[in-house]
């Protein structure tokens, strides 16, 4: 009778058979001219370069692009332009989508008002009150810019350094990095809102994927369903005890696999199931919101009693972060409004102005904002150029690049406004903050050095913000 082992062996993959000889020297050789890992130890999470001002992340994503002409980039003198075509000296030739190519460029003011808030007078649309009420907390930067026009490459350039799909998103760069701080929940959590009229703009998965990291530093969506994450629960008859019982002895398969092929994702198979055997209490208990107060909910809004809605996902953010979740990311999707802007754009500042602001007021008065970053904005702006006819109500406005407004609460930024557009909020005239320079922010203010957290790739050493970015240290506190 032939030996079993020595039969099989022929049957073994070429994967299977370099990830075998990894075990010996081989292992170490690669090991030693740097073919896989990070820069902290082994792949794994090694802790950060300096010490940190922030601790966790809660972006809140407007998928979409708002305009910031009717947010936050305030521009009454545009208005003496209405209706006159954009000057070359302002467009410079720059690119402009094909929905907008073949007409006149012709610009128009904001549709909104806008008025000043907080101690600092700062102008912001009338149908932003209450984050007008916190914005002397806020780091609100005009003078955002990004390489990308359209909604999928942007979104995919904003959230992983690079417009194609593959690279791993900001979050599981940061769990890579630093770790979970709660055994118990995914270091990466993804919520998003459940909205009507979402413009048809698909929200995808690798917004949150660890591409080539390993896939435990996936972020995890929850769903606002019955049951927050699919397949956590036991099958009916199967209970607690015997599911334990059956992950042992998964358990004990998986090691004898990974002794024989020495393949990573093995024991990342072996740690996700662990994690979902925990999840099974503590996701109930994060998502049991009946022992929020009336006022927290008042707080938030009506539409926090409402599973689903931004308010209720800024809400469950804070528990979140509350749990020591690194890094959480609620999706808004709808802001694409190329039609219909004035309309469109105040119920949106509707479903997300009060919870956005109660969200940084709920961490402050719990002592928690000095160490949680929020982050709200888009994946680039609106153009000046009114799209369709001026003064129809269909009106709207076409994608713009160039610039575009974000802020920034806690976790170490300075408050105050930084940077500055033209007169026509097409172009940055001052400090301007690019996509790449933003992340390495964030990673700064996480305690990482971006040029130095890296992953091994393809015979190359990759990076968030692959070979760019620089700190914006004018907006550090």
């Amino acid at each position: 009778m032939s030996n079993p082992s020595l039969t099989n062996s022929f049957y073994l993959s070429r994967r299977h058979f370099l990830g075998a000889t990894q075990l010996g020297i081989g292992a170490a050789a690669l090991a030693r001219i740097g073919l896989g890992g990070s820069v902290f130890a082994e792949g794994s999470s090694g802790g950060s370069h300096f010490p940190a001002k922030a601790k966790r992340i809660i972006h809140l994503t407007m998928s979409g692009a708002p305009s910031q002409i009717e947010t936050f980039d305030h521009k009454p003198q545009l208005e003496r332009f209405n209706g006159t075509e954009l000057p070359d000296s302002i467009r410079m030739g720059q690119r402009v989508t094909g929905m907008t190519a073949n007409q006149k460029q012709i610009v128009h003011g904001s549709l909104h008002k806008f008025q000043p808030y907080g101690q600092s007078g700062v102008m912001l649309s009338e149908h932003l009150p209450h984050t007008g009420s916190i914005i002397d907390d806020l780091c609100l930067v005009k003078s955002m810019s990004t390489d990308q026009i359209n909604h999928a490459p942007a979104m995919t350039f904003m959230l992983t350094g690079h417009q194609i799909p593959g690279r791993p998103s900001m979050g599981a760069w940061l769990t890579y990095g630093l770790g979970s701080m709660n055994e118990d929940l995914p270091g990466f959590v993804v919520l998003a809102s459940k909205v009507d009229n979402a413009a048809g703009q698909p929200l995808y998965d690798y917004y949150w994927g660890p591409g080539f990291l390993p896939s435990k530093h996936q972020g995890v969506m929850l769903r606002s369903e019955k049951d927050a994450v699919l397949y956590l629960n036991n099958p009916p008859g199967i209970p607690r005890e015997v599911r334990r019982g059956m992950l042992d002895r998964l358990k004990e398969m998986n090691a004898i696999q990974y002794d024989a092929f020495g393949d990573p994702e093995i024991q990342t198979r072996i740690a996700q199931y662990e994690l979902a055997y925990r999840m099974q209490q503590s996701v109930p208990e994060l998502t049991d919101l009946s022992e929020e107060t009336d006022e927290t909910f008042e707080l938030y809004g009506p539409d926090s009693r409402k599973p689903g809605s931004f308010a209720a996902n800024c809400l469950l953010a804070r528990r979140l972060a509350e749990r020591g979740v690194r890094h959480i990311q609620l999706f808004h999707p709808g802001w694409d409004h190329h039609s219909s802007i004035d309309s469109k754009l105040k119920e949106y500042c509707r479903a997300t102005d009060q919870a956005s602001a109660a969200l940084v007021k709920d961490l402050k008065r719990r002592g928690m904002l000095d160490d949680t970053l929020v982050i709200w904005g888009g994946e680039f702006g609106r153009s000046p150029v009114i799209q369709g006819e001026i003064g129809k109500p269909n009106a709207g406005r076409d994608h713009h690049p160039r610039c575009f407004s974000m802020w920034m609460a806690g976790g170490g930024v300075k408050p105050g406004v930084y940077g500055e557009t033209d007169d026509f909020s097409f172009n940055v005239v001052s400090d301007r903050i690019h996509i790449h320079d933003l992340q390495a922010t964030v990673l700064h203010l996480m305690g990482i050095d971006h040029e130095r957290l890296t992953f091994r790739h393809q015979g190359r050493a990759f990076r968030l913000t692959d070979v760019h970015g620089e700190v914006a240290h004018k907006i550090l506190a």
